[in-house]
């Protein structure tokens, strides 16, 4: 018998049990991402181990990571999970094929693309997916004109267009550097983004309304020069939540500030609406949806 008939077969199943626990750091999180007990969960990994004849975690109270072997079989365990998706695909789903352009503002993008493209391009590998990052009203012309198939973006309800739905609604708030003095100076320096932005538009109406004095100190349609204004404690600015960083705290009425309000984070689908376009919309709806368990659990 030749060496090759002896090596045993790795079961896929186990070794996508196996990549949700390198991506989550968490048996536990792993096992509801693939609809299994903690408890199997354990016992894949540990049949794995004694496979291989190696460890593939190091494990602490709060988390686990991938030991030296473990790294090397993530590898080899994504190039697997994506040649059988591709293989498989080819026979159930051979219709869904070609390109769909998504578009997102790089705020709530960097949040829900990373999840929303690996899962989408594991389930529907012919199915390309290109990313456009722009400021939600220049999506949503984007998507009006045919440029796009479909957007993420960030609104107001009573701004809704033909075409669009609201996924989550959230509350807008003062951020700013964690026991850092930005929100104490008169007058109050304040970073906001491109003057179509709803955190923006409802930020400088919340301050005019309030009468206090300030001036807008930084302006950009990135979210990287929100962050380092806010972390070089030179202003404050208006956020959603989910955006705050260790190093940045909510300020509210208790520092002096005005309350802002709400925003909705919606999303636009063209008049082609084609199958994979479709698929991509399900998946963008199930990730924001997810992130809004999240912030409901942790309130």
């Amino acid at each position: 018998m030749s060496i090759s008939t002896r090596l045993p077969i790795l079961d896929l199943d186990v070794l996508k049990t196996f990549a949700a626990i390198a991506d989550t750091g968490n048996f536990s999180t792993a096992a509801d991402r693939v609809l299994r007990t903690p408890s199997a969960v354990s016992m894949q990994i540990k049949k794995l181990e004694e496979i291989l004849g190696v460890s593939l975690f190091k494990r602490d109270a709060r988390a686990v990571s991938l030991t030296h072997h473990g790294e090397i079989l993530l590898t080899y365990a994504r190039r697997m999970l994506a040649l059988n998706n591709e293989v498989v695909s080819q026979f159930i789903q051979p219709e869904m094929a070609g390109v769909v352009r998504l578009g997102a503002p790089d705020d709530i993008g960097g949040i829900v693309l990373p999840e929303v493209l690996k899962r989408f391009n594991d389930a529907f590998p012919s199915v390309m997916v290109n990313v456009m990052i722009e400021n939600s009203e220049t999506l949503r012309k984007a998507v009006e004109s045919g440029e796009l198939d479909l957007a993420i973006f960030n609104c107001s309800t009573s701004e809704l267009r033909s075409g669009e739905e609201i996924l989550f609604r959230d509350r807008i708030i003062w951020a700013g550097k964690k026991c850092g003095t930005a929100h104490m100076r008169t007058p109050l320096p304040v970073s906001v983004w491109e003057s179509s932005c709803i955190w923006r538009t409802s930020a400088m109406r919340a301050l005019e309304n309030s009468g206090l004095d300030y001036r807008i100190a930084y302006q950009s349609g990135s979210h990287l020069a929100q962050r380092v204004a806010i972390h070089s404690d030179l202003a404050i600015a208006p956020l959603g939540p989910l955006l705050l960083e260790d190093d940045m705290v909510e300020l509210g009425p208790e520092a002096g500030l005005p309350e802002i309000g709400d925003y909705e984070v919606g999303l636009a689908i063209g008049a082609s609406g084609s199958e994979p376009v479709r698929a991509v919309a399900d998946f963008v709806r199930n990730a924001i949806a997810a992130i809004g368990n999240r912030t409901e659990i942790a309130a």
